[in-house]
């Protein structure tokens, strides 16, 4: 795809001509249909304890193989998440729980990080060529939804630290290799990120407004916090490591 829109670009600027296109290419993301997740909101919001739900089922939906709870875990995220989403890209670990009665609570999404996070490579403390060789350890949570119905005090916090248990051993049966470092980036316009501080993550910093395309020092998207959190005690070390 990078060298198919690089001769894109050279057509654009007159400085090759491709032969003329066989067929109109397709967007299988954007062609992909969500249905919408009926019948899944209950008629009263689940406003209880924590205890009186456990024990909670933490499903990895992507290793299990199953097709209905992988469609479930897309149409929530879709219709509910306020970033919405269609299809995760590349390596990801998607989390599906249910309280001890089956009811979805929350889906917990993580996949690829950030190319660069002044605040958090300042934390890591590696260069530019360790981080462009290591940084397939670091998984960014790029998705966390609650249920708008859900009401549960100490859910978010108790179902970050579950994740953060088994997140390495699973992407190392799925991928091959484990993960040191998680890192997610919290819009301070509208959460405050406190549920990561209750589950020991670090806020190290924010980042600068700027995106991926941008060429300018001109900020053009909100502040985010960053909060990272170490799956092991030398992850440092492990990160720089040659």
């Amino acid at each position: 795809m990078a060298a198919r829109t690089l001769l894109l670009k050279l057509e654009q600027r007159g400085l090759v001509q491709l032969p003329a296109r066989r067929q109109v290419p397709i967007n299988r993301m954007r062609a992909k249909q969500i249905t919408a997740p009926f019948q899944i909101e209950p008629s009263q919001p689940i406003a209880r304890s924590l205890s009186d739900l456990l024990p909670l089922t933490l499903c990895e939906v992507s290793i299990q193989k199953q097709p209905g709870q992988r469609a479930l875990f897309d149409a929530l995220l879709h219709h509910y998440h306020y970033l919405s989403h269609r299809s995760a890209v590349g390596e990801n670990m998607q989390y599906l729980a249910r309280d001890r009665h089956g009811r979805p609570l929350a889906c917990i999404l993580f996949g690829a990080t950030a190319w660069q996070c002044k605040a958090r490579d300042r934390y890591i403390g590696w260069d530019a060529a360790t981080r462009q060789r290591r940084l397939g350890y670091i998984s960014n949570n790029t998705r966390f939804l609650i249920l708008p119905w859900v009401r549960v005090p100490l859910l978010a916090s108790h179902l970050l630290g579950r994740v953060a248990r088994r997140l390495s051993a699973d992407w190392q049966i799925k991928y091959g290799h484990p993960i040191y470092l998680l890192e997610t980036f919290v819009d301070t316009s509208r959460f405050t990120g406190i549920c990561y501080g209750a589950a020991n993550w670090i806020h190290t910093g924010q980042t600068t407004g700027r995106t991926r395309q941008s060429k300018t020092k001109v900020a053009q998207a909100s502040l985010k916090a960053v909060w990272l959190y170490p799956l092991r005690k030398d992850f440092r070390q492990a990160l720089c490591a040659s």
